[in-house]
């Protein structure tokens, strides 16, 4: 087994987060009121509406901007936006769905072989920390890709980028990396 031979890593994205405007100010309350699956936060001046199909939480502020939390793919994210804009539609506003973005992306890797983690962070000094003290993982930056990946002893990796290609590129970037520092099985 080397790190040039193909292996496939099934990627399991878990959380994408996507932001989009509606181009009009919302009340708030009349949300609260009238609309299904709302939590109304008064003292932050939010409103927090969930969806069932897709399953996403969204955070809907007065000034018409909304943030999707929960979809597991980029067309997910997009179709539970939309979802929600025509929700906001149907209670009376004149919602203009506009300024989509995916604007972070959560996905879990594992790799098939553990990792010995202080030669790994001792082999990619600048672009990983390590700090067994405060946090089981060593902490992976690529500056390039703005992503980061958290490595754990065990294999798993945790990736966090803007977009679904920038995860998968950081995995296949940082497998070589990681399986330098695999464990030997005796």
């Amino acid at each position: 087994m080397d790190a040039e031979s193909d292996v496939a890593l099934d990627i399991l994205i878990t959380n994408v987060v996507c932001v989009f405007r509606t181009r009009c100010h919302l009340n708030l309350r009349k949300i609260a009121l009238e609309g299904a699956n709302v939590i109304y936060k008064r003292d932050v001046g939010k409103v927090l509406m969930k969806l069932r199909k897709p399953r996403i939480t969204a955070t809907i502020w007065s000034s018409g901007k909304v943030i999707c939390t929960g979809a597991t793919s980029e067309e997910e994210a997009k179709f539970g936006a939309r979802r929600l804009a025509r929700s906001l539609q149907k209670l009376g506003f004149q919602v203009i769905f506009t300024d989509f973005k995916v604007v972070n992306v959560l996905a879990v890797c594992n790799m098939p072989f553990e990792i010995r983690l202080p030669e790994f962070t001792k082999s990619n000094r600048p672009h990983a920390s390590y700090e067994p003290e405060l946090h089981p993982a060593v902490c992976y930056r690529i500056k390039s890709l703005r992503a980061t990946l958290q490595i754990f002893s065990t294999g798993s990796i945790t990736v966090t980028g803007p977009n679904v290609k920038a995860v998968a590129t950081a995995v296949e970037q940082i497998y070589p990396f990681v399986f330098e520092s695999r464990k030997e099985i005796l």
